[in-house]
Protein backbone atom coordinates (compact mmCIF):
# COMPACT_ATOMS: atom_id res chain seq x y z
CA UNK A 1 0.00 0.00 0.00
CA UNK A 2 1.68 3.11 -0.74
CA UNK A 3 1.62 5.58 1.22
CA UNK A 4 -1.09 8.32 1.97
CA UNK A 5 0.10 11.95 0.77
CA UNK A 6 -1.74 14.03 2.89
CA UNK A 7 -0.74 12.04 5.80
CA UNK A 8 2.83 12.24 4.56
CA UNK A 9 2.84 15.72 4.71
CA UNK A 10 1.07 16.08 8.32
CA UNK A 11 3.42 13.77 9.76
CA UNK A 12 6.31 16.30 7.85
CA UNK A 13 4.66 19.27 9.34
CA UNK A 14 4.54 17.57 12.84
CA UNK A 15 8.39 16.79 12.65
CA UNK A 16 9.98 20.01 10.99
CA UNK A 17 11.31 20.95 14.31
CA UNK A 18 14.13 18.27 13.99
CA UNK A 19 15.15 19.77 11.00
CA UNK A 20 17.45 17.90 8.03
CA UNK A 21 14.37 15.38 7.37
CA UNK A 22 14.22 14.16 4.05
CA UNK A 23 11.46 11.52 2.73
CA UNK A 24 12.01 9.10 0.44
CA UNK A 25 10.33 5.96 -1.37
CA UNK A 26 10.71 2.58 0.79
CA UNK A 27 8.97 -0.93 0.88
CA UNK A 28 5.70 1.19 -1.43
CA UNK A 29 5.46 3.93 1.93
CA UNK A 30 7.76 6.71 2.53
CA UNK A 31 10.95 6.75 5.00
CA UNK A 32 11.67 9.50 6.73
CA UNK A 33 15.30 9.93 7.65
CA UNK A 34 17.54 12.29 9.92
CA UNK A 35 21.37 13.18 8.56
CA UNK A 36 20.40 10.07 6.08
CA UNK A 37 19.38 7.52 9.36
CA UNK A 38 15.63 6.42 8.62
CA UNK A 39 13.61 6.16 12.06
CA UNK A 40 10.40 5.83 10.55
CA UNK A 41 8.13 5.60 7.45
CA UNK A 42 4.87 5.77 6.54
CA UNK A 43 2.49 2.92 5.03
CA UNK A 44 -1.02 4.48 3.98
CA UNK A 45 -2.24 6.47 6.58
CA UNK A 46 0.36 4.52 9.53
CA UNK A 47 3.08 5.69 10.97
CA UNK A 48 5.70 3.32 12.11
CA UNK A 49 9.21 4.21 14.79
CA UNK A 50 11.91 2.25 14.56
CA UNK A 51 12.65 0.68 17.99
CA UNK A 52 15.29 -0.54 19.85
CA UNK A 53 16.63 -2.54 22.68
CA UNK A 54 15.66 0.12 25.28
CA UNK A 55 12.43 1.45 23.46
CA UNK A 56 10.59 -1.79 22.39
CA UNK A 57 8.96 -2.01 25.96
CA UNK A 58 7.40 1.27 25.83
CA UNK A 59 5.89 0.92 22.49
CA UNK A 60 4.51 -2.51 23.66
CA UNK A 61 3.16 -0.97 26.57
CA UNK A 62 1.42 1.45 24.57
CA UNK A 63 -0.29 -1.22 22.18
CA UNK A 64 2.14 -0.51 19.56
CA UNK A 65 2.16 -3.39 17.15
CA UNK A 66 5.77 -4.05 14.86
CA UNK A 67 5.28 -4.30 11.08
CA UNK A 68 3.75 -7.36 9.14
CA UNK A 69 3.37 -8.63 5.98
CA UNK A 70 2.34 -11.92 4.31
CA UNK A 71 5.03 -13.43 1.79
CA UNK A 72 4.15 -16.62 0.30
CA UNK A 73 6.04 -18.66 2.80
CA UNK A 74 3.58 -17.14 5.84
CA UNK A 75 3.54 -13.76 8.01
CA UNK A 76 7.28 -11.93 8.42
CA UNK A 77 7.38 -9.67 11.64
CA UNK A 78 9.64 -6.83 11.17
CA UNK A 79 10.81 -5.72 15.23
CA UNK A 80 12.68 -3.00 14.41
CA UNK A 81 9.53 -0.41 13.21
CA UNK A 82 6.46 -0.66 15.07
CA UNK A 83 3.30 1.74 14.87
CA UNK A 84 3.44 4.84 16.61
CA UNK A 85 1.01 5.21 19.26
CA UNK A 86 -2.32 7.01 18.31
CA UNK A 87 -1.40 9.42 21.34
CA UNK A 88 1.19 10.60 19.34
CA UNK A 89 -0.66 11.77 16.63
CA UNK A 90 -2.71 14.49 18.82
CA UNK A 91 0.51 15.52 20.68
CA UNK A 92 3.08 17.21 18.55
CA UNK A 93 5.49 17.49 21.35
CA UNK A 94 5.20 13.57 22.56
CA UNK A 95 5.39 12.62 18.63
CA UNK A 96 8.81 14.43 18.54
CA UNK A 97 9.77 13.07 21.85
CA UNK A 98 9.42 9.81 20.88
CA UNK A 99 10.86 10.75 17.15
CA UNK A 100 14.19 11.62 18.83
CA UNK A 101 14.13 7.80 20.36
CA UNK A 102 13.46 6.53 17.00
CA UNK A 103 16.55 8.51 15.18
CA UNK A 104 18.79 7.26 18.31
CA UNK A 105 17.43 4.03 17.67
CA UNK A 106 18.21 4.32 14.39
CA UNK A 107 21.90 4.87 15.20
CA UNK A 108 22.80 1.63 17.08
Amino acid sequence: MAANVEFVRYIEELLAPLGSLTTGPFFGGRALKYHGRQFAWIIGSTLYLRVGDTTRADFEAEGAQPFKYTTKKGEVTVRKFYTAPEFLLDDPGQLLHWSRRAIDAAAD
